[in-house]
């Protein structure tokens, strides 16, 4: 249940969607919160005033009574009252809220007021102008303006203190708070109803590039227009028009390919069927002659055994092609791999009067192995080699050599023989598919030196070819040619060190050219 909600599929529109209006939510509460404050702010600036004016009449009505230093009288004390009470009322009467004063004398006395509202500690005594603070009346929050009046004779400060409830500014507050967040309301989804518009017309490209696409059928691997493109999908249709453009040279070559070893089987194929023929017409025409009927045989014999050597030479090329075949590279000993396939084609040197040899280190050495794909490295080997004894003559002579660098950096295969050589022309074309060089009766299929070079370049390695010997050399000789296969070695070795390099794997049986 969850591992298909798990590998579903994204949505590119739904994850900008997302991303657009996540920070929009997200930003929404925080104006929210912000509006709220500002709200508070806007709210006191105009009953601050208002407080402030109050403060103002009562230090002026009982600035007379400070500055004597004396307890007013008690009628004096009660028009103080009276006054006090004549303008809290009117605040009262205004915005409803409960307004309350008090008059401390220059020694900390009552002198008229409520008993109950705190002494300011927050400043010290001799600040000058009205200033405010937020305060409890008993469990009621207030808002207190206060005014101290220094004494002239330097006993002390007067203090007169107005204090009311929140209520009308509460009020004020959430008028304010209504008067801006109800049009967001209204504006948030008129904006998300914008951006979804937006992101349909905008991504409507892609959903035209997508149909384009779906319908061009499966054999058209031309380039798709870029015209009408957007640039920011531009570079993915570039990098789709050269993945095409790859994708339809290797169906190319895997059909040329195809149709060249399609026409180099029917040789085999043909000679094959033509001697089955023969020997079948001189059975029905009643000559059975021996000797006639075993040439047959061996000539069929020779068809089959070109025709399996052409088959294990396509399997061959296949594998060193196959670049996404997962083959597990172990630490190879060159050398030892080298004299095993040598041993393998003695017995073919002697039939043909070839002097095989190898030349190289014959112990393990560390030096001598490289990590790699053991198959396709004794492919390579055994193609050099035989590729080598169907090119040199009765009496000539072949050699493989492993040479070692002293410094551990590269590793050389070498294969020389004693044949016509190749010429500089030809030197690059003979590493192609089915080519063979002009001028020769060698039997083969064409395919022995690609593979080498398929595996040499899976390997990271070179492949080079030259003359054995110069050309036109005194006695004679032909030029013959030298195979050099040049290996890099890794300068940290994934093996570690003291192990015993892994075995040669045993060559295939290789059919006769």
């Amino acid at each position: 249940m969850f591992t298909h909600a798990a590998h579903e599929q994204r949505s590119l529109f739904g994850e900008i969607l997302d991303w657009m209006l996540a920070p929009l939510l997200l930003l929404w509460p925080m104006s929210l919160g912000l509006t709220w404050l500002v709200a508070q702010a806007i709210a006191n600036k105009p009953y601050d005033r208002e407080l402030a004016d109050v403060v103002q009449a009562l230090a002026r009505q009982s600035q007379v009574e400070l500055v004597e230093g004396a307890h007013p009288a008690v009628a004096r004390r009660r028009e103080l009252e009276r006054t006090a009470l004549s303008l809290l009322r009117a605040d009262e009467e205004d915005n409803g809220d409960n307004v309350y004063f008090q008059v401390l004398g220059t020694r900390g006395e009552l002198v008229a007021g409520d008993p109950r509202l705190n002494v300011p500690t927050e400043d010290a005594p001799g600040t000058s102008g009205v200033r405010y603070r937020d305060d409890l009346l008993g469990d009621e929050p207030v808002r207190v303006a206060y005014l101290r009046m220094p004494d002239a004779q330097g006993q002390g400060d007067g203090l007169v203190q107005v204090a009311e409830t929140l209520g009308k500014r509460s009020r004020l507050a959430t008028e304010i708070i209504k008067g801006v967040l109800l049009p967001q309301f209204v504006i948030l989804p008129l904006a998300v109803t914008l951006v979804w518009f937006a992101l349909v017309r905008g991504i409507r490209p892609l959903a035209e590039l997508q149909q384009r696409i779906r319908k061009r059928p499966s054999t058209d691997l031309s380039a798709i227009p870029t015209r009408d493109v957007p640039d920011e999908v531009a570079p993915l249709v570039h990098a789709i028009n050269d993945l095409l453009q790859r994708l339809d040279e290797s169906i190319a070559t895997q059909r040329h390919f195809l149709a060249d070893a399609a026409h180099q089987l029917k040789t085999p194929l043909a000679g094959l069927r033509m001697q089955a023929e023969i020997a079948e017409r001189e059975i029905d025409g009643g000559k059975s002659d021996p000797q006639s009927m075993k040439h047959s045989l061996r000539q069929i014999a020779l068809s089959s055994q070109r025709a399996a050597h052409m088959v294990n030479q396509l399997l061959a090329m296949a594998r060193a092609e196959d670049g996404g075949q997962v083959m597990r590279r172990v630490p190879v000993d060159l050398a030892a791999l080298t004299r095993v396939v040598v041993r393998d084609f003695v017995a073919r040197a002697i039939e043909r009067r070839i002097d095989l040899g190898y030349e190289g280190p014959e112990s393990a050495d560390a030096k001598l192995r490289l990590v790699g794909e053991p198959v396709l490295l004794g492919e390579m080997v055994r193609n050099l080699v035989d590729n080598a004894l169907q090119y040199t003559p009765p009496g000539g002579t072949v050699t493989a050599r492993v040479v070692p660098d002293p410094f551990g950096q590269v590793l050389v295969l070498q294969v020389e023989d004693t044949g016509p050589g190749i010429a500089p022309a030809e030197r690059e074309a003979v590493f192609r598919a089915f080519y063979r060089a002009e001028g020769t009766q060698v039997d083969g299929s064409g395919l022995g030196l690609a593979i080498v070079a398929e595996v040499a370049q899976r390997h990271g390695a070179e492949v080079t070819v030259a003359d054995a010997r110069p050309r036109g050399a005194p006695g004679g000789l032909p030029p013959g040619a030298l195979f050099t296969v040049r290996f890099h070695l890794p300068q940290a070795p994934d093996d570690p060190p003291g192990a015993d390099p892994a075995p040669a794997p045993a060559p295939a049986p290789t059919a006769p050219a």
